[in-house]
């Protein structure tokens, strides 16, 4: 445990010289890389981040307006249905989706790499690994984290607008405007917040355990597994703490 955590801090130290130090030193990363991997690691996740945004925005309409029909507050649903997607379920859903197909995919590449000694073989070549293969990761899960949660709160909306709509008869420019009564702008700041706060441990994490794997094809699936199962504890530990810290 305590070597893990050494592992992780000093890949975040040395992150962050490639990240800001090096390239003032004659040691830049390629942006090439980084836009690469922004489509490996979040354009593709899109379909799934949509219909997972979709179906939460469905479900969490039909079971709030269950529950508030029997107070006669159906007017209620929007709000609720808005503030639960921007405060909590968009960020967190997103970053669920994102460690379960990109994180995981990260450690596995990783660590395929570092088994079948190809890190070995660009530092050889004098090709830094950090450069070529962190930084570019960690700038696309960054970017994409927050963009991706942004999408998904308005497939989720979507979601909510075909059950008020359909099923509850409020026309559009009622369930927008009910919606936006319980949304403030520091609500949608804070679930970006969340959202990149999310990206960098999923990523670094995904990134330290890939990095140091050991033990052929079965230490791969093993560091795999661990890397979900950490960031996903830590991605619920810091949710917990940021909405403590803002909401609470």
């Amino acid at each position: 445990m305590i070597e893990a955590f050494r592992q992780y801090f000093a890949l975040c130290g040395s992150l962050l010289y490639w990240l800001f130090v090096a390239p003032f030193r004659g040691k830049p990363w390629r942006i090439s890389h980084a836009f690469a991997q922004t489509v490996r690691i979040g354009v593709h996740a899109v379909p799934m981040s949509a219909l997972t945004a979709l179906t939460i925005g469905v479900v969490l309409a039909m079971q709030s307006a269950a529950q508030l029909a029997k107070l006669g507050a159906t007017v209620y649903v929007p709000g609720l249905v808005a503030s639960s997607l921007i405060r909590e379920l968009a960020p967190l859903v997103t970053a669920v989706i994102v460690i379960g197909r990109s994180g995981s995919s990260v450690t596995a590449e990783l660590g395929t790499m570092r088994v079948s000694e190809e890190i070995e073989a660009l530092e050889v070549m004098a090709i830094p690994p950090m450069s070529y293969l962190i930084v570019p990761r960690f700038l696309a899960m960054v970017v994409m984290m927050p963009l991706l949660t942004v999408f998904s709160i308005y497939v989720g909306l979507t979601g909510g607008w075909l059950i008020g709509h359909f099923s509850l008869h409020m026309s559009t420019a009622f369930f927008v405007s009910h919606a936006l009564q319980y949304i403030e702008l520091s609500d949608v700041g804070i679930s970006m917040l969340k959202s990149g706060v999310f990206g960098m441990l999923v990523v670094t994490i995904a990134c330290s355990i890939g990095l140091n794997v050991s033990g052929g094809a079965e230490g791969v699936g093993l560091a795999t597994t661990r890397s979900v199962v950490v960031s996903l504890m830590s991605v619920f530990i810091a949710n917990a703490v940021l909405t403590a810290l803002f909401f609470f």
